[in-house]
C-alpha cells in the first residue's frame, strides 16, 4: 500500500519514525559516554577512551550476527522487536545503582552496555533489510526509499545530541540515559502501532515474517522453542560482553584474529578466481583499509573532541548559554541533513556530465577533507583566548568531516556489492561492517593518545588549559597532516585502483 502523494509505501514511514527514535536512543547515549565515564566515573582520560572504544567497535561488529539470525530464523519483524526491548532495557539497566547501589555504578554501565549491543546487533541491521523488501531492485523508488530512511537516522541523531546531550549536561547524565531510553519505548510503539494506524502494516508483516515459524516456534529444545532459546542465548551473551568491556584490550585481540580470517579468506577467494574477480578483491581489500583510517579519526567525535569542547572550547553561544560539550555533536547530523541533498544532486549532476569521481578518487577526497577539518582546530589556535578557541573551530571541523563523509559513506555498501562476487556477496558485506567495528576500536586507541587527565586514588588529576591545549593541538594537527597526506596519496593512485576495478564504477 502506498502513499498516493508520495508515492511510497506507508510502511516507510513507520520504518522512518522506529529507526528515528532507535538512533535516537543509541546516539544520545553514545553523545554522553565518555563525559559520564570520566566526571561521573572517574575513569582517567585513557581508560575511559579504551572503554568507548571497545562499546562502539562491539556495537558495530553486532549487526553482523544480528542479521544472520534474522535471515535464517527469527524473521526481521521479531528481530526489530527484540532489539528495540533489549537497547530499551540496557539505558534504564545504566541507572541501575540509584535503585540497588551495592551494585557499583560502573557495573551496571557494563551491564547496559552489553544489553545495548546485543539489542542494536537485532534491530540496526535488520530494520534497513524491511526497508529493502518494500522495493523490487528494479523499482526506481528504491534510492529515493532508502535516501528518506538515511533522513529519519540523522534526524535522530540531531534531536540525540541536541536535547539527550543537553539534558544531560544541565541535570546529569543519568537524565539523558533515561531520556534514551525512553526514546527507544516510544520508537517501539510507532514501529507496533503506527502501521496498523496509518496504513502498511499488511507490508512489515509479510516481508518481514520468520522464513519458517513453525520451525522458530515448535519445541525443540525440549519444552523450549529455538524463538526462547534464543532470547535466552541473548540474554548470557550479555555477562561475555560485560568481561570484554571491562577487559576492553581484550576486543582489540579479538577483532584483529576476526579480521586476519576475514582477509585471508578474501585473499584466498581472490587467488582461485579470474583475472577481473582477483584485481575487484584486491581493490576492495585496499579500500577496506582506508575505510578503517576515515572512521578511526572521524569517529573522534564521541571521545576526544567532546573532551577537547569540555576543554579547550568557548562554548558561549551569542552571549545566551553556554552549550553542552557533548552537545557540540550536533554539527555532524546538523550538516548532513544541510549537505545531503546538495551531495546527492551534485554526484547526478556530475554523472550526466561524465565528471562523476570513481569510487578511489571519492575515498581520496573523503579522507582529504577529514584532514582539514582537523587542522581547523590549528586555525582557531590564532583565535584563542585563554586557550579557549572560538566555537566557529568546532563548526568547521565537524563540517569538512560530514563533506568528507558524504564522499565516503553513502558509496560503502553500493561498492561491496559491485565488486564482491555474487557467490559471496554477504560475506563481504559482513567485512565491510567488521572494518567499521574495527575501526571504532582503533579510534578509542588514537583517542588515548589526547588523554592526559588520568584517575589516581579515584580522584581525577586535571590538566591546565595550556597543557591540554597543547596535547590537543599537537595530536589534531598530527592527525590532520597524516590524513591529508593519505587522502592525496589515494587522489593519486586512483587512477590504478580504477583500472584495477574493471569498469565498476
Amino acid at each position: 500500500m502506498s502513499d498516493v502523494k508520495t508515492g511510497h509505501p506507508k510502511a516507510l514511514y513507520v520504518l522512518f519514525m522506529a529507526e528515528m527514535w532507535e538512533r535516537f536512543c543509541y546516539y544520545g547515549m553514545r553523545a554522553l559516554l565518555s563525559l559520564y565515564l570520566i566526571q561521573s566515573l572517574l575513569k582517567g582520560d585513557a581508560e575511559a577512551f579504551g572503554i568507548y572504544g571497545a562499546y562502539t567497535a562491539l556495537v558495530y561488529a553486532a549487526p553482523v550476527l544480528g542479521g544472520r539470525m534474522a535471515d535464517q530464523l527469527l524473521g526481521y519483524r521479531n528481530a526489530v522487536i527484540l532489539g528495540g526491548i533489549l537497547m530499551a532495557l540496557g539505558e534504564f539497566f545504566i541507572l541501575g545503582n540509584a535503585l540497588i547501589p551495592s551494585i557499583p555504578a560502573d557495573s551496571w554501565l557494563y551491564i547496559g552496555m552489553g544489553t545495548i549491543i546485543v539489542g542494536n546487533g537485532y534491530f540496526k541491521a535488520n530494520i534497513s533489510s524491511i526497508v529493502g523488501t518494500l522495493y523490487e531492485d528494479t523499482d526506481p523508488r528504491k534510492d529515493a526509499g532508502f535516501t528518506i530512511f538515511y533522513i529519519g537516522i540523522n534526524i535522530g541523531a540531531l534531536l540525540a545530541t541536541t536535547v539527550c546531550a543537553e539534558v544531560g549536561n544541565i541535570y546529569g547524565a543519568e537524565y539523558g540515559f533515561a531520556l534514551a531510553g525512553l526514546g527507544m519505548i516510544l520508537g517501539m510503539v510507532f514501529f507496533q502501532f503506527m502501521g496498523k494506524i496509518i496504513g502498511g502494516q499488511e507490508d512489515i508483516d509479510r516481508n518481514a515474517a520468520p522464513k519458517d515459524p513453525i520451525k522458530l516456534n515448535e519445541a525443540w529444545l525440549g519444552p523450549l522453542s529455538r524463538f526462547h532459546v534464543t532470547i535466552i542465548g541473548s540474554i548470557l551473551t550479555i555477562p561475555v560482553l560485560y568481561t570484554l568491556l571491562m577487559y576492553y584490550e581484550s576486543v582489540g585481540y579479538l577483532l584483529g584474529a576476526v579480521a586476519l580470517l576475514v582477509v585471508g579468506n578474501l585473499l584466498y577467494t581472490a587467488f582461485k578466481s579470474d583475472n577481473v574477480q582477483r584485481d575487484r578483491l584486491f581493490v576492495l581489500i585496499i579500500l577496506m583499509f582506508f575505510n578503517i583510517v576515515f572512521w578511526a579519526c572521524f569517529e573522534q567525535a564521541g571521545t576526544s573532541l567532546t573532551l577537547f569542547a569540555e576543554r579547550n572550547v568557548n562554548r558561549d553561544v551569542f552571549g545566551l548559554f553556554e552549550m553542552g560539550a557533548a552537545t557540540t555533536q550536533f554539527f555532524n547530523p546538523f550538516f548532513i541533513l544541510v549537505f545531503g541533498s546538495i551531495f546527492s544532486w551534485m554526484w547526478v549532476a556530475l554523472d550526466k556530465k561524465g565528471m562523476n569521481p570513481s569510487i578511489p578518487m571519492k575515498f581520496g577526497l573523503g579522507l582529504l577533507q577529514l584532514g582539514i577539518g582537523y587542522l581547523m582546530v590549528q586555525v582557531g589556535g590564532w583565535f584563542a583566548t585563554a586557550y579557549l578557541v572560538p566555537l566557529w573551530t568546532l563548526t568547521l571541523v565537524y563540517m569538512f568531516h560530514t563533506t568528507g563523509e558524504l564522499c565516503l559513506s553513502p558509496i560503502g555498501l553500493s561498492m561491496v556489492t559491485k565488486l564482491a562476487p555474487k557467490s559471496m556477496t554477504g560475506t563481504v558485506m559482513g567485512a565491510w561492517f567488521l572494518s567499521f567495528a574495527g575501526a571504532n576500536y582503533v579510534a578509542g586507541v588514537i583517542a588515548q593518545l589526547t588523554g592526559g587527565e588520568e584517575s589516581h586514588g579515584g580522584e581525577a588529576v586535571e590538566l591546565t588549559s595550556e597543557a591540554s591545549w597543547l596535547i590537543y593541538s599537537d595530536v589534531f594537527g598530527n592527525i590532520g597532516y597524516i590524513t591529508v597526506g593519505i587522502g592525496v596519496f589515494l587522489i593519486i593512485a586512483s587512477p590504478l585502483l580504477n583500472k584495477l576495478m574493471h569498469g565498476v564504477k
